[in-house]
């Protein structure tokens, strides 16, 4: 199939309809309407064959994956998704493949109500690159820059479940049984938007952890000048299923989950507004005044080593 062809059976006239939407897939560009009263929250990521998921990993799930690891972005500014963009590079334009991969995608952009408004389509090496937009009230995206000594630190969801699924598929080839949930997580991440939407007014700080808790909750801190001792014994490690769960849940990454801060005097306000959620919330750590980070197991010093995975070093 040549470019135009492509784009016309499998992605022009799909999704959602939104008003906001004055001209989508079709022109030299789209067209949006903002609504006065909102800002934009913008986010990018690509995902590319050998980096971020293994040879065969299956069209339907790479579609999904390139827009909920942006969604993730959103999540963890408590925006609300409005609108995308997505970049295709295929080495072959094979249409059964193009057919599940958009099947994928369009699965998880109807549940959030997210239009795809334009993009481009190339030959090249398997990868894709998504640009979503969201919204936000005037001053209520929740920053990484918000959090105060004494602040609680949550996390959603199971931390490290994600890379168990990856080892899983990696030792197999790719056969293992899809349905199992470490490789569902990992296949299929669930980007916390409805929970990131929950936490406006109340987190003060906030992250999507990508690339393992080690990596992620120093960068979350860093931004307000602060430091955290961390209880690691508080992780739900028996879901995960390993038995170096914890390392997993440290170094592992790609569980785009949240992490934030919330005032111990809102503890309440957040198990109210948890109840509903479909991930376990679990309270972590407590901010500092000192930068140092502290990593502890049942109280005791643990020598947390960074081990993720960097695209340069």
């Amino acid at each position: 199939m040549d470019e135009f062809a492509l784009i016309e059976q499998f992605f022009a006239g799909r999704g959602v309809c939104r008003d906001d939407v004055l001209l989508g897939i079709g022109d030299d560009a789209a067209i949006t309407r903002s609504d006065s009263g909102f800002e934009l929250v913008i986010a990018t990521d690509t995902i590319c064959a050998g980096t971020h998921f293994l040879p065969g990993t299956p069209p339907r799930a790479l579609g999904h994956r390139c827009l909920a690891v942006n969604l993730s972005d959103l999540a963890a500014m408590g925006a609300e998704p409005l609108w995308c963009t997505l970049a295709l590079s295929l080495p072959e334009a094979e249409p059964c493949w193009v057919q599940q991969f958009a099947d994928g995608f369009f699965a998880i952009a109807d549940r959030f109500g997210m239009a795809l408004v334009g993009g481009d389509t190339v030959r090249g090496p398997l990868a894709m690159t998504v640009t979503v937009h969201g919204r936000v009230k005037p001053g209520r995206a929740i920053r990484r820059n918000g959090a105060q000594e004494g602040d609680s630190i949550y996390i959603t969801g199971v931390p490290g479940q994600a890379a168990a699924g990856l080892r899983v598929l990696a030792a197999s080839g790719m056969t293992a049984e899809a349905g199992a949930r470490p490789v569902q997580r990992f296949l299929y991440p669930e980007p916390r938007v409805m929970e990131g939407l929950a936490l406006n007014g109340l987190a003060t700080a906030m992250i999507d952890v990508s690339d393992g808790l080690i990596a992620d909750v120093p960068r979350l801190l860093e931004a307000s000048r602060l430091g955290a001792q961390m209880e690691l014994a508080n992780l739900p490690l028996a879901a995960v299923g390993t038995d170096d769960a914890l390392e997993l849940a440290l170094n592992g990454g790609d569980d785009y989950e949240l992490c934030f801060c919330v005032s111990p005097g809102n503890a309440a306000e957040l198990e109210l507004r948890a109840a509903d959620w479909n991930c376990p919330v679990t309270r972590i750590g407590t901010v500092q005044r000192s930068a140092d980070i502290v990593w502890l197991v049942d109280g005791q010093l643990y020598n947390a080593v960074p081990g993720q995975f960097k695209h340069f070093s």
